[in-house]
């Protein structure tokens, strides 16, 4: 092979990137996962919006206008060109203000905005035009969730016969439960003809649904973990698209996503009271007691302390946890929550929080270093979520040494070893059924083996702590995923510089 043979090349087209913009794991993903292929050697690069509220003034502005065709004439854009933090990773920033200077990434709470479908068919066009701009042919373009769902419809369609068209694309589905759906009436939006709108592309159940058209584009499909891989090919977690799921199952692939090592990292973490690790774990009680003080309970280290972190949704399963808390606070255990969503959640768990200050502290909102403060000073994390498609949360808990209380779905099942009383193995607590009464039957099986079986608990979190959840495993499986799909797409294996480790499909 030529000493000067290029590197495999991938486009990212994603609408959160962290930290730039995020609202939940998508931009934790295209934030970690890009650094960690360009440690592998591959030229990973990240298309995303210029949000409201970005620093844009750290930005370098990139000379000329970048011309989008839209379906009312051609939109000309602003690029600026940053970096994913700690990497050389390319980021570019599409500038349009009509679309993107909001307040909002997707609308407010009470719904998303009326033209998303017209911002985010920007967004794909626009990805590849500037692809085409920067002279930057990817081999792969690896596009995220319904906002990116056109791109790999453009490149099999506006992009035909011309050097785009050559590139496999791979779109991840990150929540199926979220899937761009609009008005049939809306195609013409998209800049593709009416013939498009068919039972085999766009057309579900009578409405537009920008997923599922890219399930059928799409080089190959990936999502963020094996058992919701298999999930989704079912009625109950399918959403309505299980049916295209599985005429393509040979072609979708689960892969764990991976958690940023260096920002959750209780050794060097500058969020926490105390470091620690497990050959110096003292650091833990510190960062427990001063949990307990912060929330107002009694800074007792004999009552173990259950963390709950994340959105007040449905999907994460907090009204089963709010109605066996009546039961769990007559344990000797005390509860600390942060989160906010939804208006019943959040009122029922601050009304707790007020009723019961010596058992339950509720942080209503989002607070980073708080965040981090429950991860470290918890004894265990509580995640009674009904689907989870990965789960991050968990994984930074182990990271800590905080025990995982989890149902058995999603990235949860593949995370959380599930613990074995007789040899003390596993490294949390896994139920089956979600019912208050299981949810509040593991939280007393852990509340128990706290007590009883303390020597357990210090063996389970030795082994939760020494897991590898790094994005470098992660990594591996997406290079083996973009090569295959190269082969796919060209018939023939990649002749380029190989990333380490890479093989040729």
């Amino acid at each position: 092979m030529a000493k000067d043979s290029k590197p495999l090349k991938v486009l990212f087209v994603s609408s959160e990137v962290s930290p730039f913009a995020k609202t939940g794991g998508l931009g934790d993903v295209v934030g970690a996962l890009p650094k960690a292929l360009r440690r592998r050697g591959i030229d990973a690069r990240v298309v995303m919006p210029l949000y409201a509220g970005m620093k844009w003034h750290e930005l370098d502005g990139l000379d000329g206008a970048l011309s989008v065709p839209m379906w009312w004439g051609t939109a000309r854009a602003g690029v600026r060109l940053g970096s994913l933090p700690g990497s050389e990773v390319p980021v570019y920033f599409l500038e349009y203000n009509k679309y993107f200077d909001r307040p909002y990434l997707y609308g407010p709470p009470e719904g998303g905005y009326a033209d998303n479908l017209e911002r985010f068919t920007f967004l794909s066009r626009g990805a590849l035009e500037l692809a085409r701009a920067i002279r930057f042919i990817p081999d792969v373009v690896h596009a995220h969730d319904w906002q990116a769902a056109l791109v790999p419809v453009y490149v099999n369609t506006l992009e035909w016969a011309k050097p785009l068209h050559g590139a496999a694309t791979v779109y991840t589905i990150h929540n199926l439960a979220y899937q761009g759906v609009t008005d049939g009436g809306a195609m013409f939006i998209a800049g593709l003809g009416r013939e498009h709108y068919n039972p085999g592309e766009f057309e579900h159940f009578g409405a537009l649904n920008l997923t599922k058209a890219a399930l059928q584009h799409a080089t190959m499909l990936s999502t963020v973990s094996p058992t919701y891989a298999r999930e989704i090919q079912g009625p109950e977690f399918g959403c309505g698209l299980d049916g295209v799921l599985r005429g393509r199952s040979a072609d979708l692939v689960g892969i764990l996503n991976g958690v940023d090592v260096e920002d959750w990292n209780p050794a060097t973490d500058p969020h926490v009271a105390a470091n620690f690790s497990t050959a110096h774990p003292a650091g833990k009680q510190l960062c427990k007691r001063t949990l307990q003080l912060e929330a107002g309970l009694p800074a007792d280290p004999s009552i173990p302390v259950f963390g709950v972190v994340g959105r007040l949704t449905h999907q994460k399963g907090f009204d089963v946890l709010a109605h066996c808390m009546d039961r769990v606070l007559s344990w000797n255990a005390q509860f600390v929550l942060l989160g906010n969503g939804d208006r019943e959640a959040e009122h029922f768990f601050g009304t707790l929080s007020a009723r019961r200050p010596d058992k339950f502290k509720a942080w209503l909102g989002f607070d980073n270093g708080l965040a981090h403060r429950i991860t470290a000073g918890s004894d265990f994390l509580v995640m009674p979520s009904r689907f989870e498609p990965c789960g991050l949360s968990q994984m930074y808990a182990m990271r800590y040494g905080t025990l995982p209380i989890v149902r058995a779905t999603g990235g949860l099942a593949d995370t959380v070893q599930r613990y074995e009383e007789e040899a003390g193995a596993g490294t949390g607590f896994v139920f089956d059924d979600l019912t208050a009464d299981a949810l509040g039957n593991a939280i007393g099986w852990a509340l128990s083996t706290y007590h009883d079986r303390p020597h357990h608990i210090r063996a389970m979190r030795e082994r939760a702590m020494e897991t590898d959840f790094s994005w470098d495993v992660s990594a591996d499986t997406y290079e083996d995923l973009y090569l295959e799909a190269y082969r796919r797409r060209r018939g023939h294996a990649f002749a380029g510089r190989l990333p380490v480790h890479g093989r040729a499909g």
